[in-house]
């Protein structure tokens, strides 16, 4: 559990309140009423309330270079990156390609331990070992410079699809796809990876259709691909934007009716999950994770072929096979976590307390295909910027950071670079996450730098960690009615936070389990009795001991418990405090 100072309540609208369907649970509307939207129209999450593919810049021209190359029949090689984004983009091209008749598309993703994150000029010429005609690149290619220069000298064209944040100078493509270049007026900038590849898949499938050079008798819609665009662009974390939200909404609806690839139901049934209730957070929490275990601690490549399995034998020992990644990863990375907070509270207890604005965290026997979610765990429990290193090769670490709202992390690191030329190799990222590599002996100077630049950017309340909550639960409302409500509302995620509420608590009894966890029956105010847990909160050596009669204060999330064969509502705190 994490350190608290103060929790926050969000304002709702009562104007956008009484805009809202009356029949909506008052939950509900108290819950839309402190979200970013603009009224009942955006609730719908309809098909035709996306963007219009020919808003987004460079997608017509990516669909008429693409369609030049099908005409040709120059082969497409796609080059993905290593997460679940990547992975998830790479499918979809790939199923489209196919559908449309391409000339044995192929797909390559670097092995992010032998060639680092984007198209470099290393896995061009790996790439140029297979003589395609053009290379698509998914998820990446913003920032690859020298590897757009090493396929023209391999003549190669490259498109390149991205969402990442350019730099300064881009890359000499023959066509470049991203939201996020200078000048695009794409109107959502937070598409993920394989929402860039939906809408140019979208746009290639157009304009085949006006060349009338579609195949017959093959379902090419692009909007059956939509369970995969879910998948990658929650696993991604990118604001849930309404485009976005449309995006996953869409995606959910396929899913829960059975209608996705055969790889993504086995990954979500080898969790546990049925297809009828999935949600964004069974995407995010469960299906997601195994995905990209496959690229932290293996070969991407295996994960790409889950999803792209038709048999459904062979999507489920892929699938299985991602889970026993995923159980090693979570070994690893609560070893790993460990020895980082450790680390930390040796640092403080040496600061007498203080703890820069910004953290570095490194040891040379780290894994660096985890290293982000140990950022993610520290900045959670230190509520700053994080970035955690391994070591990559001799000499040489890669960093993975992790921020929190009101830090632009990618624009720090970019501040760095300015500031002192050659301290960082290279860089590339989000607001909230990036990464970076860096000489070894350059971190000592690094971590100052880092500390300094993040205190420009970062204020009190976000030091303090500030919890925002929707207020608390009223009498009545302590119910599966109100979770499975909540439930249906969303999708929630980053930009359109899940809800949570807060409130004071009699403690009627309290059991550990699993060794880890602590299971509270808990008392509201109304006299409400409520099953509640509190995930990992024996991890905290300061975790205060809650006893039966206690009185405690919790921020919480609404679940239904199904395990004892009969469904009643769960309290997942977030937080919760002994008073």
């Amino acid at each position: 559990m994490t350190s608290l100072r103060r929790i926050l309540r969000r304002n709702s609208s009562a104007e956008l309140q009484a805009a809202l369907p009356a029949t909506l649970h008052p939950v509900l509307r108290r819950v839309y009423g402190a979200r970013p939207i603009s009224g009942a129209d955006e609730l719908a999450l309809r098909l035709d309330q996306l963007l219009p593919v020919s808003t987004l810049d460079g997608a017509e021209s990516a669909a008429d270079l693409l369609a030049s190359a099908h005409r040709t029949r120059r082969r497409v090689l796609v080059v993905g990156d290593f997460d679940a984004d990547g992975a998830t983009s790479t499918a979809l091209m790939m199923r489209q390609f196919t559908a449309l008749g391409f000339e044995q598309p192929d797909f390559l993703v670097p092995d992010r331990f032998r060639f680092g994150y984007g198209l470099t000029p290393e896995i061009v010429r790996v790439a140029a070992e297979r003589k395609p005609g053009l290379i698509v690149t998914v998820d990446n290619g913003i920032s690859s410079l020298d590897g757009v220069e090493e396929a023209r000298r391999h003549g190669i064209d490259v498109l390149v699809t991205d969402h990442h944040l350019p730099g300064r100078e881009l890359p000499a493509a023959a066509c470049i796809v991203n939201p996020n270049a200078p000048g695009n007026r794409f109107a959502s900038k937070s598409l993920a990876g394989v929402g860039v590849a939906f809408y140019v898949m979208a746009a290639l499938t157009h304009e085949l259709r006006k060349r009338d050079a579609l195949p017959a008798g093959v379902d090419t819609n692009p909007a059956r691909l939509l369970d995969l665009v879910a998948l990658g662009t929650v696993a991604d974390v990118v604001t849930l934007d309404l485009n976005n939200r449309v995006l996953v909404a869409q995606g959910l609806q396929r899913i829960r009716r059975g209608r996705c690839v055969a790889g993504l139901r086995e990954l979500l049934e080898a969790s546990g999950r049925t297809l009828a209730g999935v949600t964004g957070q069974d995407l995010g929490f469960q299906a997601g994770p195994r995905l990209n275990a496959a690229g932290r601690l293996d070969d991407m490549t295996r994960g790409i072929r889950c999803l792209l399995a038709d048999d459904p034998t062979q999507a489920r020992a892929l699938a299985l096979d991602l889970a026993r990644l995923n159980t090693n990863r979570k070994e690893l990375e609560a070893k790993m976590q460990l020895e980082a907070l450790s680390l930390i509270d040796a640092r403080i207890a040496s600061l007498e307390g203080h703890v820069p604005a910004g953290v570095c965290v490194y040891d040379e026997g780290w894994h660096q295909g985890v290293i982000g979610l140990v950022a993610s765990r520290v900045k959670e429990r230190l509520h700053r910027p994080v970035i955690a290193f391994a070591r990559s090769e001799a000499g040489w670490l890669k960093g993975s950071a992790r921020s929190v709202p009101g830090v632009h992390v990618r624009d720090v690191l970019d501040a760095i670079a300015t500031r002192t030329p050659g301290l960082v190799d290279k860089f590339g990222g989000h607001a909230m996450a990036a990464g970076l590599t860096l000489r070894e002996a350059s971190l000592p100077f690094f971590e100052t730098e880092f500390a300094h630049e993040v205190e420009r950017w970062i204020d009190e309340e976000t030091l303090a960690g500030h919890l925002h909550t929707d207020g608390e639960l009223l009498a009545g409302e302590f119910n599966v009615a109100t979770a499975e409500a909540l439930r249906e509302g969303g999708p929630w995620g980053s930009g359109f936070p899940e809800p949570m509420f807060d409130g004071v608590f009699g403690v009627a009894d309290t059991r550990v389990v699993g060794s880890r966890h602590l299971k509270l029956k808990l008392r509201a105010t109304s006299g409400e009795v409520v099953d509640a847990i509190a995930f990992r909160y024996l991890d905290g050596a300061d975790a205060p001991e809650i006893r039966a009669n206690d009185r405690v204060q919790a921020a919480y999330r609404t679940g239904i418990d199904e395990y004892t064969g009969t469904r009643k509502l769960q309290l997942v705190t977030e937080w919760v405090g002994k008073l």
